[in-house]
């Protein structure tokens, strides 16, 4: 790893021990710090995007659903894009491209498809913008696999998470309950351009950690080399093909239930906007303690352990409390809503070391998996969503949260076929052996 310029980062310093220490690569702080405020102005839209493309043009819940759809199809394809991308162009070239892209359709669709209530510019210009925030924030997962320790990986991809979740959708949503009443919403939504702007800039100009600035696939691979690998991985190693699959249910119920939870849970339920923001907000705030620890636990207890009892069994149990405990017992019993969205927030949590483990099933082609890994990200913000206008209309919105249910069950048989090999274990065991002794030789 080339040594960077910035005296932030450098290994000597006694902030960046501490931050290596708590398995936070140093070098990309500051790239920490603008994807937290990135995904920050990614996140204010949340909690009321569905209702409000409903009033503003779309027509129905219905038609937003299809507009989000539309949204997470792009976003499927640019999460597979940014790490086979990342491995040509280097992550901070997609970085780039990714913000640019976001802010270009961010605009469009606020200035030219809202205000003019204009439901097929809303499809163009909503759905494009999707292929913005994966460039950018899954580009910077490459940067970080790539730099990281393995022994500290699962620490260093729960800090990701820490900032990817932090922003969306807990501190947006967290933002928009207090800029709502004052902006309205539309007014939020450009506040979230400003935001997305300076994190984005913040990250990309802020880091100067060298990995990142260059290709990371070796000098003989060509592009169309590089992405047929980067799906052809799926069945050449099927590990991995598996293991996207399982990414892909990690978050597809979070992408779902922010079609229909608005509208069940501030008019059905009757808890108003400014309570289910609060909801959102706490579902995603103790989600992002929940990345740290369970980061930093798998590192300890495994990260294939983590996933199945945290993860998977977690979820199946949390998502069903979330759902039927308000429904039962009604706006007068809000805490209790509190508690179980907290409860979910922290299972989700469980599956962060679902990004650690998929490149270390095949590490002599980690850029091949992680955009397997990104593929199956993105196609979370598709499934959900289409999931949820396939079946909300046959089997209501219990049905639907139920299917999510069984999903998260299938993830867990799916987790024990996970098993990294014999070799990769072996390495992964050594390096602990050579942080712990590191650790040593600093703190004496």
């Amino acid at each position: 790893m080339n040594q960077v310029t910035s005296p932030l980062s450098r290994s000597g310093s006694g902030f960046a021990r501490v931050l290596n220490r708590w398995g936070l690569p140093a070098p990309l702080f500051l790239g920490y710090a603008g994807l937290l405020l990135f995904m920050i102005g990614d996140g204010v839209e949340s909690g009321f995007i569905a209702p409000f493309m409903a009033d503003n043009g779309a027509g129905t819940e219905i038609k937003a659903s299809y507009v989000i759809t539309v949204y997470g199809v792009a976003v499927m394809l640019a999460s597979w894009l940014s790490g086979a991308l990342s491995d040509l162009w280097g992550p901070r070239r997609v970085m780039m491209i990714g913000l640019a892209i976001w802010l270009v359709f961010d605009v469009l669709f606020l200035a030219v498809a809202v205000s003019g209530e204009n439901y097929p510019l809303m499809l163009v210009f909503y759905g494009l913008r999707g292929f913005g925030y994966p460039m950018f924030a899954f580009g910077f997962l490459v940067w970080i696999t790539a730099v990281a320790p393995v022994a500290r990986l699962g620490a260093a991809v729960g800090w990701f998470y820490f900032a990817f979740t932090g922003g969306l959708p807990t501190l947006g949503a967290l933002v928009a309950s207090f800029t709502n009443p004052v902006l309205g919403q539309y007014g939020t939504l450009w506040v979230s351009v400003a935001l997305l702007a300076l994190g984005g800039l913040l990250a990309i100009f802020g880091v100067r950690q060298r990995t990142g600035y260059t290709r990371l696939a070796p000098p003989d691979v060509k592009p169309v080399q590089s992405l047929v690998s980067s799906v052809s991985i799926a069945w050449k190693k099927p590990r991995v093909g598996v293991g996207m699959l399982v990414r892909v249910i990690n978050t597809a119920p979070e992408f779902g239930m922010l079609v229909f939870f608005p509208t069940i849970f501030i008019e059905g339920i009757g808890f108003g906007e400014s309570r289910w923001l609060l909801l959102v907000s706490v579902i995603y705030g103790t989600n992002i303690f929940f990345n740290l620890i369970f980061g930093v636990l798998s590192d300890r207890i495994g990260w294939r352990t983590t996933i199945f009892w945290f993860g998977a069994i977690g979820c199946a149990i949390s998502i069903l409390l979330l759902y039927f405990v308000p429904i039962a017992m009604g706006a007068e019993y809000y805490w209790l809503a509190l508690l179980v969205g907290a409860l979910y927030g922290a299972t989700l949590a469980g599956f962060v070391p679902i990004s650690a483990l998929l490149p270390s099933l095949a590490p002599e082609n980690k850029g091949g998996a992680m955009a397997l890994l990104n593929l199956g990200a993105g196609a979370a913000a598709f499934v959900g969503p289409a999931i949820v206008s396939v079946f909300l209309g046959p089997l209501g919105a219990a049905g639907v949260v139920i299917v999510f249910a069984a999903l998260y069950l299938v993830a867990a048989v799916m987790v024990r076929y996970l098993k990294l090999p014999d070799e990769t274990a072996k390495a992964i065991e050594e390096d602990k052996s050579l942080q712990e002794v590191g650790e040593k030789v600093v703190t004496t």
